[in-house]
This record gives structure tokens, sequence and C-alpha cells, in this order.
């Protein structure tokens, strides 16, 4: 039986693809991309259709990581009944999603940091209107974490 992860920040273009794209990729590598199953969005619709963020695939693609083909789009309700696990870069769209949950779902929504090796890192900062270091620092982040969240659904 699969399991199905659901990473969600605002606009779908930075945080939450690199996530999809880096968890996807260690799924892969440890041939289990036939029993996990992953997608991402945002709590915003401002750039539905679009591709990821240029600086998010050039800094994922210098640490072997594509996910050009990924799209934006936005969280809907229903993604709260599809997915096992949604998973939320920050605290402000926690708030946003368990706003569309309802008591049979909402447990599983949770910061995706929370899977982070340091308890003491709770958000994945929004490297948008940073610079490059901004776009590093959240991959180095989504590595730990996705890491940590694939060791906990073997």
């Amino acid at each position: 039986m699969a399991v199905s992860i659901l990473f969600v920040c605002l606009g779908n273009i930075c945080r939450s693809p690199t996530a999809e794209g880096i968890f996807r990729h260690m799924v892969r590598e440890q041939g289990l991309h036939d029993r996990i199953q992953t997608d991402s969005c945002g709590t915003a619709g401002y750039h539905i259709g679009a591709k990821p963020d240029k600086r998010s695939l050039a800094t994922a693609q210098k640490r072997g990581y594509d996910f050009s083909d990924l799209r934006a789009r936005k969280l809907e309700a229903k993604d709260l009944d599809r997915f096992d696990h949604i998973l939320v870069m920050d605290k402000s769209n926690l708030d946003d999603t368990l706003q569309l949950a309802n008591e049979s779902n909402k447990h599983k929504v949770q910061l995706f940091l929370s899977y982070h090796t340091d308890n003491d890192i709770v958000e994945v900062p929004d490297p948008y209107y940073g610079g490059p270091d901004g776009f590093e620092h959240v991959v180095d982040l989504i590595e730990d974490a996705s890491a940590n969240l694939l060791k906990s659904l073997k």
C-alpha cells in the first residue's frame, strides 16, 4: 500500500517543490517510488501553473536534484483527505492549512521540519526575496528533514 506525502508552502514555487523534488529523489534512490507518492502545493494561488523558481531549480540542480517537471498548484480541501501526510514549511502555512482541515484529517498536518535533526529549527524560511545563500539554506534544511522523514516511513 502506497503512502502519500504533500508538501505545502505559500506559492508553490520555492520551498514545497524543492521539498517534493529532493524527497522524490531520495525515494527513487531507495527504490521506494512505487510505495511512496509525492506532491506539492501552495496555500495561495499566486503562481498556479508556473514552474519552480529558477533560483530553487539551479540551487537544487547543483546537488543533483531535478524537479523542473513540477508546476504550481493551490491547496484544496480535498487534499487533506487524499494525502496521508501534509507537511508545511512554516507556521503561517500551518495555520492556513489547518483552516481547511476537519476533525478527521487535521492530525495529518504538521511542520515539515518536525523531521529535522535540530529540533530548535521549526520553519523553512522563504528564500524568495533573498539572495543565493537563502536558497542554499533551504536545500540544507530540506535534505536533512527529507532523510529523516524517509527513515521514519521505512
